[in-house]
């Protein structure tokens, strides 16, 4: 545990340089400075209902209409978030030599726009969606004016921001016209892993293959509670590679860390890459 900036920054870049090559995880604390909230509190909790379930999603045209009414209303945040400090940071790494792969649980693709390229969105991505009948793909702001065309009400209301382009907003969904797949009719679903389904078997295996040539790996940014990150600390550890985490809270894998430094990700990030660069 670590409270100041400098000395955090100082001992990260201190395991850096011991492990250059790293395999990173991030999570949803990597774009909180985007203006993108994230799921979880320091103690791992959620902070409001838990994100719509794969099954729900697919079998009830009522859930479909809440996600897209809300999706319509909360998607700005994720559309307008700029890149942020970490992102930055996190590419610059990567640009000195120092990562070997970075995973990201995140689906806002901001970790590309800051320019790392060794990159690999394991829960997908938000921008885009595809028909789950016959695979027709559409940018998600195409579908996203085509709603707002037929629900003109809905387009206009607004609401707080929630993680992944959700809005906190309650009310009346049940006259919100979803837009189907123009196709087939089929439905649209964004191309991100929902909670209860599975990461692709290729996406898994690629980032598996990556953990087989780093020296440790660096979580951040991400509280692990998902096993589909976690799976990945528990297997590095079961190589016997060191692990280490930078967030502000608690994680699923406290026990396997070799090293944990609960400070602002932003600051510490920069900070390792100064000293790295310093010597």
């Amino acid at each position: 545990m670590t409270q100041s900036v400098a000395q955090a920054g100082a001992e990260l870049a201190d395991f850096i340089a011991r492990h250059p090559k790293l395999w990173i995880l991030t999570g949803a604390g990597v774009s909180t400075d985007s203006g993108i909230p994230d799921y979880r509190d320091a103690q791992g909790q959620w902070k409001r209902s838990p994100p719509v379930q794969h099954g729900d999603f697919m079998g009830s045209h009522a859930v479909r209409q809440r996600y897209w009414a809300r999706a319509l209303v909360g998607f700005k945040a994720l559309r307008e978030a700029q890149v942020s400090g970490a992102h930055r940071a996190l590419a610059a790494l990567e640009h000195m030599g120092f990562v070997e792969l970075l995973v990201t649980q995140n689906v806002d693709r901001l970790h590309q726009r800051a320019g790392s390229k060794k990159v690999i969105d394991l829960h997908g991505r938000a921008d885009t969606v595809s028909c789950m009948t016959c695979g027709y793909h559409m940018m998600r702001h195409a579908m996203h004016s085509e709603m707002a065309h037929l629900n003109p009400r809905f387009a206009a209301l607004d609401a707080g921001h929630a993680p992944d382009g959700d809005a906190d907003l309650e009310t009346d969904f049940s006259g919100f016209t979803v837009f189907d797949c123009p196709r087939c009719g089929g439905i649209l679903k964004p191309d991100v892993v929902y909670y209860g389904d599975v990461v692709p078997p290729a996406r898994r295996l690629a980032a598996q293959t990556g953990l087989q040539s780093a020296q440790a790996v660096l979580a951040v940014g991400t509280s692990l509670m998902v096993y589909s990150g976690y799976r990945f600390c528990r297997e590095a550890h079961a190589m016997g590679l060191p692990v280490a985490s930078l967030s502000l809270g608690v994680t699923r894998a406290d026990a396997l860390l070799t090293r944990q430094w609960r400070a602002p990700l932003t600051p510490v990030l920069e900070q390792a890459v100064r000293c790295l660069q310093d010597h």
